[in-house]
């Protein structure tokens, strides 16, 4: 399974302050800190660039722009520099939907079955019974891979949405938490059939349009139009690299929204204002709080005990600061994002960054809280969540992964002759892939665009290949099995087995 997809991570942890009551002067004095550690992370090289926008009481008290769009280039990031979301598009979309609800369009208990009848989960209970509520709460029994795997291959949104009924269940159907981006893709753009109009533009009109948020799309060919906009980064030897770009276009609900602190702002004002923005409804507020009611059992922290809850789109937390409403992002090719909100304080904070793997985000923000509730933090945050990203995302993480293939074995096993791997193979989940030799080499074409892979013999019948252009040093496992023939009768490709449906049938020869 591909370690680094479209994230979610969870802002979990407590704080050190007792809660007390947020005022403008307190906010007004952690702001100039906040200003300045912005400045020292980018000044250390945490991040490339990065963006932060707060409102506090219907009013956008800060937006700044740090550090610099693409490193190598001269061009600064602003408050207004554009962004990739990844998962901070979920609570976005979130927003989205509920206007739809609002409007009568759909409810949120409204079944899938009755927006769109081929759509199908893995088991035939859920297909049948499954919500728009279930799906963005990610209880729908859906595994969180599916669907991540075969997007990297170059499958069309309508592809993966069909396809996710060959995987199997991640869990119990409304009794299991499993955050799948295509499964809450699946159950924003159900809501949308009965108006007849496309996901993206009914975001821009529903919310980005009467927001006025003018830099925000949720198609990737407006974000690559903006002449504003931030690269994303990857670490290649210790430094911040823009080597690839992320058109996460199939999932857009979940993954796929673009933007900038300023307009984020705005849409914090409406969530904060409970679906009134300048004064003025746009959202009813008994179709909005939904999705800040906990649904479903997210986790429990080991070190404090306590649960988290996920509602639609957010994160959903009670501390000693009373509920908070979060929700992180990221790209493996290079993002970083984080929206988190203190209802009862009206209080919000959206901060964008280029680069992955980092905590800074989540750093900055409980910095900045504990600032206003303390005047000073209560331990050095960016340190403690670069850790915990380090620890799970960073080159160790990468290298424990590729363990088992650093070495070649003392004396491998010499392969089969190359003919006896090479042919077609399937399976109704990956379709079908070719395998290929030239110059004594083997080579491996996937997905619709046929993506073609070259295959590095390590040992018998067991081969390694790159299939993360962000990683291009990460090699994974291709499995041959040898049917009595001598040939090749199923080959497994390790990174997408994660759900056991990465081995595909021979279907035909060369």
């Amino acid at each position: 399974m591909r370690l680094l997809l479209s994230l979610m991570f969870v802002f979990l942890g407590s704080f050190g302050a007792e809660a007390q009551t947020v005022t403008k002067e307190k906010v007004t004095a952690a702001l100039p800190k906040l200003r300045e550690l912005a400045r020292q992370v980018v000044a250390r090289g945490e991040v490339p660039g990065l963006s932060i926008g707060i409102v506090y009481r219907d009013e956008v008290v800060f937006v700044e722009g740090y550090g610099v769009r693409e490193t190598g280039q001269a061009e600064t990031v602003s408050a207004d520099t554009v962004f990739q979301l990844a998962s901070v598009s979920k609570p976005l979309a979130a927003t989205v939907v509920a206007a739809l609800v609002s409007d009568g369009v759909v409810t949120w208990d409204t079944r899938i079955r009755d927006l769109d009848p081929d759509f199908a989960l893995p088991d035939a209970y859920p297909t049948a019974q499954v919500t728009i509520r279930d799906l963005l709460s990610h209880r729908s029994g859906l595994a969180a891979n599916a669907g991540n795997d075969i997007e990297d291959l170059g499958f069309s949104r309508e592809e993966i949405l069909k396809r996710v009924r060959y995987t199997k269940p991640g869990g119990s159907f409304r009794a299991s938490y499993a955050y799948s981006n295509f499964g809450f893709t699946a159950g924003a753009i159900a809501a949308t059939r009965p108006t007849g109009k496309g996901w993206e533009a009914l975001a821009e009109e529903k919310v980005y349009r009467p927001l006025g948020m003018q830099s925000t799309s949720s198609r990737a060919r407006d974000f690559l139009l903006q002449p504003n906009r931030s690269s994303l980064h990857v670490r290649v030897d210790g430094k911040w690299t823009p080597l690839v770009k992320r058109n996460a276009d199939a999932q857009s609900p979940a993954g796929g929204a673009s933007s900038n602190a300023r307009d984020m702002a705005q849409w914090l004002r409406l969530e904060l204002g409970n679906g009134r923005y300048a004064g003025r409804p746009i959202i009813k507020e008994a179709a909005l709080e939904q999705t800040r009611q906990p649904t479903i059992v997210r986790s429990t922290d080991p070190k404090t005990g306590m649960t988290g809850f996920y509602g639609m789109g957010w994160n959903v937390d009670f501390r000693d600061r009373g509920v908070e409403w979060s929700h992180a992002g990221a790209f493996s090719a290079g993002a970083r994002t984080l929206v988190h909100m203190l209802p009862a304080e009206k209080l919000g904070i959206v901060i964008l960054s280029n680069a992955f793997p980092t905590g800074v985000p989540e750093g900055l923000a409980a910095t900045f809280l504990d600032e206003v509730y303390a005047g000073k933090p209560s331990r050095d945050w960016i340190a403690h969540w670069n850790g915990i990203y380090d620890e799970s995302f960073g080159a160790g993480a990468q290298k424990q992964a590729m363990a088992p293939y650093a070495s070649p074995p003392a004396m491998p096993s010499p392969s089969m002759p190359l003919q006896a791997y090479t042919g077609f193979y399937s399976n109704d989940y990956v379709g079908d892939i070719r395998v290929t030799e030239s110059g004594g080499t083997l080579s491996v074409a996937l997905g619709p665009a046929g993506k073609r892979f070259t295959l590095k013999h390590f040992n018998r019948d067991l081969f390694l290949y790159a299939p993360f252009a962000e990683s291009p040093g990460w090699m994974v496992g291709v499995t041959f099995l040898i049917g009595p023939d001598g040939r090749a009768s199923q080959i497994t490709l390790e990174n997408l087995d994660g759900d056991g449906m990465g081995t595909l049938k021979r279907t035909r020869g060369r």
